[in-house]
């Protein structure tokens, strides 16, 4: 009898790490079903499983506790069934052939399913309006479904089916969420999730989309204030790990400057040209602020203390990703600057060292 205990306990342990799926496709006998597995915004296959004479079918799926997978099922090019598999489940699915299913067993594949609903819904009025001409109508459509779509997430926030609530597309150009400020949105679910699945890479994917988002938005911010002050301003941490805004330096002449300490051309730029200049022309009214765009910050803080650059040198550590680049339109490589005098910057970037040599002896003459 003991034995047999341990043999069941031992058996249940076993199968607690996989979810059970049994499914019947109706109008699908002795056929074909794939199981595919949601993997940075496509699908891979996990298998293919066959249906009985009756279109039944029957799939097992290891799953690590804590990391549900989003797992659909296709039958050809239809999906037959959208779920949300967690160790532990078995999971009953009746669908047809023309996409139509039911789920039963998951909580959270019974929610994407209404999600799923409710957009093709949306979709199916909204094209009519669009189709009828009827701008007004569509415009309100967007706005319900838009709205219903934030209270889905704040009712939802620790369900995983709020994931892809925020990514839902009306089409390529027109995502429901694609206002930078929905940046805010996609941030309060990434951190309700994180409290309950911290290691699922769906909500480490979405943590990077909400810093890519919030970039975008420190973005637009910025630009939008650039007019006013004639120029990008930038703040950003220093070597001290002070931060350091363009806008707060008294000086005449202002050369924003982009180097890679990684790069021993761009150090001996420094070392040939800036450091010369500087101090010939800093007492006349010169700063410097100089943004590497690394992201080994102990890579670039070596290079600073190494080279012993008087100037004032900055880094975020993004690299490419910095906002930085993306508001200096930066598109040539590396050292490029910009001069900012008297609060106005310069139309001109400057890549040579003549070019740079000679504009900044033409204004502090």
């Amino acid at each position: 009898m003991i034995l047999a205990a341990v043999a069941l306990l031992v058996a249940a342990s076993s199968c607690s790490d996989k979810a059970t799926v049994n499914g019947s496709l109706a109008g699908a006998p002795d056929s074909k079903v794939v199981f595919k597995r949601l993997s940075g915004g496509s699908f891979n296959v996990l298998d293919t499983v066959k249906t009985d004479a009756s279109g039944a079918y029957s799939y097992k799926m290891k799953i690590a506790q804590g990391q549900p997978e989003f797992v659909y099922v296709f039958h050809d090019d239809t999906r037959v069934a959208s779920l949300i598999l967690q160790s532990g489940e078995n999971v009953k699915v009746v669908s047809d052939l023309t996409g139509k299913y039911t789920v039963e067993g998951s909580v959270e594949s019974e929610k994407l399913k209404t999600v799923e609903d409710d957009f093709s819904a949306f979709m199916k009025d909204f094209t009519a309006a669009v189709n009828a001409e009827d701008g007004p109508a569509a415009s309100r459509k967007y706005v319900e479904y838009y709205r219903s779509r934030i209270k889905y997430i704040m009712d939802n926030c620790k369900s995983l089916s709020s994931i892809p609530v925020l990514y839902q597309k009306i089409n390529d150009n027109f995502p429901v969420f694609g206002q930078s400020t929905d940046a805010v949105h996609f941030r309060s679910v990434h951190d309700s999730l994180a409290l309950v699945y911290p290691e699922s890479k769906y909500v480490i994917s979405l943590g990077k989309e909400v810093d890519r988002r919030f970039n975008a938005l420190a973005i637009e911010q910025k630009i939008s204030t650039a007019s006013e002050a004639g120029y990008p301003d930038l703040e950003m941490s220093a070597v001290d790990g002070k931060k350091v805004k363009i806008s707060d330096l008294d000086s005449k002449l202002v050369m924003v400057y982009f180097w890679q300490a990684s790069d021993a051309a761009n150090k001996m730029f420094n070392q040939d040209v800036l450091i010369p200049l500087y101090k010939t022309y800093h007492p006349k009214g010169l700063e410097i602020y100089a943004i590497s765009l690394d992201t080994d910050k102990g890579v670039w803080a070596s290079a600073v203390k190494s080279q012993e650059l008087p100037w004032i040198n900055v880094c975020d550590g993004l690299g490419a990703a910095s906002p930085s680049v993306y508001l200096y339109n930066l598109s040539k490589g590396f050292p490029v600057a910009y001069i900012i005098e008297n609060g106005t910057m310069d139309p001109n970037v400057y890549t040579s060292s003549d070019e740079l040599k000679k504009a900044i002896a033409s204004k502090l003459k």
